[in-house]
């Protein structure tokens, strides 16, 4: 009997570990994150460097997923369309390189956020749809207007893109403070608030070699001054 009891704790011990084992694996917790971020140095414009965030996801578990985050991601996805569709708009009219270099950038921004779509293995709401064109209806009216003013002028122009990474950057703050729990949503959308920082710094900036001063209207004044005045954000 006493040696049946031996047997038993030894294999409950065994599984027990097994258990663990398999757990800690699967979380990869040692694993060391990839910088995700590519800036350029003169202009700002910053891609999401998508091998590096296949990467870290990769290598982090799929937790739980509320509804709210399940909507946050659908909204992301397709406002990070809006970012890239307005700048490719304004690029046919104005060809200003910060519109090129920039919609160029707000594409890896879409493609990061899909990659949690497919992840958690949700309906992209963006699929077949072409530039300008959403299903969210807050988003499709803001498009128009945004490019209706944008193309009334080219200071116009440089403005609503400034607008539209403020808009950016209170939307993934919100997310990040209030909505975003699982680690790997938070990666992605903290990267994507820092790049939507230098975006702003960029377009701020070639505002102000036409002598504009930019007012924001979605940031508060110290929000917006403590963008301003730093320096290009790199990542990790």
């Amino acid at each position: 009997m006493k040696n049946n009891a031996l047997k038993l704790f030894a294999l409950l011990v065994l599984m027990t570990g097994s258990v663990f084992s398999v757990t800690s694996c699967s979380k990869n917790e040692g694993f060391v994150r990839r910088n995700m971020m590519q800036v350029n140095a003169d202009e700002g414009y910053t891609d999401i460097n998508l091998t590096a965030c296949n990467y870290n996801l990769g290598n982090m578990p799929v937790e739980n997923l509320s509804d709210a985050e399940k909507n946050s991601l659908l909204f992301m996805r397709e406002e990070e369309k809006l970012a890239r569709d307005v700048y490719l708009k304004l690029l046919e009219t104005w060809h200003l390189n910060v519109f090129s270099n920039i919609s160029a950038s707000e594409q890896t921004h879409m493609d990061a956020v899909l990659m949690l779509i497919e992840k958690y293995q949700l309906t992209d709401p963006v699929g077949n749809n072409g530039p300008g064109v959403f299903v969210n209806d807050s988003l499709q009216t803001l498009y128009n207007d945004l490019v209706a003013l944008g193309n009334s002028g080219i200071v116009e122009a440089l403005q609503v893109g400034a607008l539209v990474e403020e808009v950016d950057i209170v939307d993934l703050k919100y997310a990040l403070d209030n909505i975003v729990d699982n680690q790997d949503i938070t990666m992605v959308y903290e990267n994507l608030y820092k790049a939507s920082r230098n975006h702003l710094r960029a377009f701020v900036r070639n505002l102000e070699k036409r002598g504009i001063t930019y007012v924001p209207q979605r940031l508060t004044q110290d929000e917006y001054d403590a963008i301003i005045n730093s320096d290009w954000e790199t990542g990790n």
